[in-house]
C-alpha cells in the first residue's frame, strides 16, 4: 500500500457505534436511546450480544489514541455513573480509557470525565480523526456542540499522537494546570 491509500482508507473508514445497554438511566436523558432511535448506533442487552471493538472502559489500564483507529466498532457501556464499576467492563474487545475531557451535557456540565455515552463515542470519532461523525451524531442533542467547544483543543491534540504514551502525556498537562 502507499501512503495515498493509507490515507484514502483512512478517509473512507466508517465507524459501527455499539452500545451495551444496561437501561437503569432515565430513558428521557438516556443519550444511547436517542443515538438508536436515529439509527446511528445499535443497542446489545447482553455482553455476548456486543460485537468486539475497541471498548470505552475508564477503567483500562492504555488511553484511547489514534494508533487504536484500525477498528471497525467503537463500543461503549451505558449505564448509571453509580454502577459504573470496573466489573461491570466485562465486554470482549480492546479495551481503552478517554483522555481528560470535560462533560457539556447539563447534569455533568462542566465536570471532567462525567461524559454521557454520546459524549464518550464522540470523543473516540475525533480522536480517530472523523470529526465529521462525531458532530452528526452530537447535532441530535442541544447542547452536543456545546462538547466539542469545550473540548476542542484537547481533541484536537489527543487527534494528533501516535500512541496511547503521548496521549496521556498530554492528558497530564491538563491534570497539573487543574483544568
Amino acid at each position: 500500500m502507499t501512503a495515498d491509500t493509507d490515507d484514502a482508507d483512512t478517509a473512507d473508514r466508517t465507524y459501527a457505534l455499539h452500545v451495551r445497554y444496561e437501561g437503569d438511566d432515565d430513558p428521557a436523558k438516556c443519550t444511547a436511546r436517542k443515538l438508536a432511535k436515529f439509527d446511528l448506533a445499535d443497542l446489545h442487552r447482553s455482553d455476548r450480544e456486543t460485537p468486539y471493538g475497541v471498548v470505552l472502559n475508564p477503567h483500562a489500564e492504555r488511553a484511547l489514541s489514534p494508533a487504536d483507529a484500525d477498528t471497525a466498532n467503537v463500543v461503549a457501556l451505558d449505564c448509571s455513573w453509580e454502577s459504573a464499576g470496573e466489573a461491570m467492563f466485562s465486554l470482549p474487545g480492546d479495551h481503552r480509557a478517554l483522555p481528560y475531557l470535560v462533560a457539556a451535557n447539563p447534569v455533568n456540565f462542566g465536570r471532567p470525565m462525567q461524559l454521557t455515552t454520546v459524549e464518550a463515542v464522540a470523543a473516540a470519532l475525533c480522536i480517530f480523526g472523523e470529526d465529521d461523525h462525531a458532530e452528526r451524531i452530537l447535532s441530535k442533542f442541544t447542547w452536543g456542540h456545546t462538547f466539542l467547544e469545550l473540548n476542542e483543543e484537547p481533541l484536537r491534540r489527543y487527534a494528533a499522537c501516535a500512541d496511547s504514551t503521548e496521549v496521556v502525556e498530554i492528558q497530564q498537562e491538563y491534570l497539573d494546570r487543574g483544568e
